[in-house]
């Protein structure tokens, strides 16, 4: 339908609402659109682990025994849109959920790049949020044998998996809310930050510019942490310049526990190799672990924040919705 543009106040609007679109785009800065809240919560909230077939037992048994939890019975199953065949084995566990992959064909592109699946109340609903947020769609949804699913990137290049269930599943809620580990280009790390906080409805809770570099392998300097929070779980936005020393970058998942050296007496004894040794940084004492299969994943546990140390945060801290 053709629009009418006869109307002086109408086309007065038009206009403006260009300029206003025109003059955000020029500035960098994306147009504001409404966000629909298709969040569902952390423990629907997978992070995705690719391994072969001979080392699917090991990673599961290794994953269940240093946090606990348990694991689906695997099965066989087509998870793309094209011909392909993995086993598959979900874990539940109170620090965050694992989606395991053992393809038994040559996986098809772009599977195996996506770094979690998020669960969502409406497939088209968050297409929608997701285009408008700035995100584009690399795998259009498709279904699978239980729901649909679709891959989506982010500006900088993440890409996540979105899903929805034919029947939704009803879990029970975490005791830690693990943390998506992302490493991002001092010049993509605010587009990043602003698309995704838009498509969650998320809140950054801090914005730290000059963090603790030790934690990241490299100690006496400093880099940018972003951390955030949504419906989707927690994320943490490391801004460098990519002179990463190994493993730093691999890791996907940062998991919180109590104790940490209790977690590494059990991740130890049940084959899982200690990277990076235990380290206090800021606000935590951190560790990066490797289970079998190559799995590479941040470990923490808190540490009490001194004065200093709060008063600092809190006057790099920011809040944007």
């Amino acid at each position: 339908m053709p629009l009418a543009t006869s109307n002086p106040v109408t086309w007065s609007c038009i206009v403006i609402c260009t300029l206003a679109w025109r003059v955000a785009a020029a500035a960098g800065a994306a147009p504001h659109f409404v966000a629909t809240d298709v969040a569902v919560g952390p423990q629907y909230d997978s992070t995705h682990v690719y391994v072969s077939p001979a080392n699917l037992d090991a990673f599961v048994a290794a994953f269940t025994a240093t946090f606990g939890g348990r694991a689906s019975k695997p099965v066989v199953s087509t998870v793309t849109p094209t011909a392909s065949s993995t086993q598959f084995q979900y874990i539940m566990s109170p620090v965050g959920t694992i989606s395991t992959f053992a393809y038994t064909t040559p996986i098809p592109y772009p599977f195996g790049l996506e770094r979690t699946g998020y669960l969502v109340t409406d497939m088209d609903q968050a297409m929608a949020a997701a285009r408008s947020a700035g995100a584009s769609i690399i795998v259009e949804p498709f279904k699978d044998p239980i729901g649909m699913d679709a891959v989506i990137e982010w500006p900088g290049g993440v890409k996540m998996q979105l899903y929805w269930h034919f029947v939704p599943p009803s879990y029970e809620p975490l005791a830690f809310v693990p943390e998506n580990r992302i490493y991002a280009a001092p010049d993509r790390i605010d587009n990043f930050v602003h698309a995704f906080i838009h498509f969650s409805r998320g809140r950054v809770t801090s914005d730290e510019w000059h963090a603790n570099a030790a934690e990241l392998g490299r100690p006496g300097q400093t880099y940018r942490r972003v951390r955030l929070e949504s419906k989707f779980g927690k994320m943490q936005i490391m801004s460098t310049d990519g002179h990463l020393p190994h493993p730093f970058g691999r890791d996907i998942s940062g998991y919180e526990v109590r104790d940490l050296g209790e977690t590494l007496a059990k991740a130890n004894a049940n084959g899982v190799t200690v990277l990076v040794a235990p380290i206090d940084a800021d606000d935590r004492r951190t560790a990066v672990v490797e289970f079998p299969g190559g799995f590479i994943a941040e470990i923490h546990s808190s540490l009490p924040k001194s004065p200093q140390h709060a008063n600092h945060a809190g006057g790099n801290s920011t809040t944007r919705q």
